[in-house]
C-alpha cells in the first residue's frame, strides 16, 4: 500500500530492498525463501537488493543495502509504518547514516481506510503469520478479506497488524505486473506465533 500511494504521487521505483535473516535464509518477519523473493522482483519488475544479517549486523546490513540503492540512483526511501515512532526513528536514522530521504506515505492514516483501501484496490494479502495469543491459527493462508477482518475486530486487535499480530505477503494487486503464483504447505508454531510455510 504504501509502494502504491508513493507511485500515485508520481514517484518513480528504483528496487527493492529486504532484510534476509542469514540463520534461516528468508526474510525477516514474512519468511519469504530465496525463490519467492527473486520472483517478487519479476512480479514487481524492480530490482531486489537482498541484505543478509543478523540480529547484531541488522543495522549495518540495512545500511549498506540503503548505499546500495542509492548508487543505482535512489534518493528517498519508503516505509510502510503507520505509528510507531521509535520505529519510525530507526528507519529515520538510517536514511541520515546513509543520506536518504525517508518517506512513510500512510504515517497516522486511519486504520479501517487502509485496509479497506486494499480491498477496494483489488490487493489479495495472505496472512502469513499470527500471534497465536491474540489470532486463531485459522487465519493463516486466508486473505485479508470482510471475514478476516471481523475476526481481527472481534479479537480486539490492531488490523493493520502494526503491532505484530499478523503479518502477510501480497501475492497480486494494482503494482504487480503478474500474480505471485504460490502453494501452501504446513503450519509451522514458533512459541506465540504460527506461520503458514509458503513457497
Amino acid at each position: 500500500m504504501a509502494l502504491h500511494k508513493m507511485l500515485e504521487q508520481g514517484h518513480e521505483p528504483v528496487c527493492l530492498v529486504v532484510m534476509v535473516n542469514e540463520e534461516v535464509g528468508r526474510s525477516y518477519f514474512h519468511g519469504a525463501d530465496s525463490t519467492m523473493l527473486e520472483r517478487y522482483a519479476k512480479a514487481l519488475g524492480l530490482p531486489m537488493i537482498a541484505c543478509p544479517a543478523n540480529g547484531e549486523t541488522y543495522r549495518t546490513a540495512f545500511e549498506t543495502g540503503l548505499s546500495k540503492s542509492k548508487a543505482m540512483g535512489a534518493e528517498a526511501v519508503c516505509f510502510g509504518d503507520i505509528d510507531i515512532e521509535q520505529n519510525r526513528k530507526w528507519e529515520e536514522d538510517r536514511c541520515k547514516a546513509v543520506g536518504l530521504f525517508p518517506c512513510f506515505p500512510l504515517w497516522q492514516q486511519a486504520r479501517e481506510k487502509i485496509v479497506y483501501d486494499l480491498i477496494r484496490l483489488g490487493y489479495k494479502c495472505l496472512i502469513k503469520s499470527v500471534n497465536r495469543s491474540v489470532l486463531p491459527m485459522e487465519l493463516l493462508g486466508t486473505f485479508v478479506d470482510e471475514t478476516s477482518i471481523s475476526v481481527m475486530k472481534s479479537a480486539g486487535i490492531d488490523i493493520c497488524g502494526e503491532n505484530g499480530e499478523y503479518h502477510t505477503l501480497a501475492v497480486d494487486g494494482p503494482v504487480f505486473r503478474e500474480p505471485l503464483e504460490f502453494q501452501i504447505g504446513d503450519n509451522i508454531e514458533l512459541g506465540d506465533y504460527a506461520i503458514a510455510d509458503i513457497k
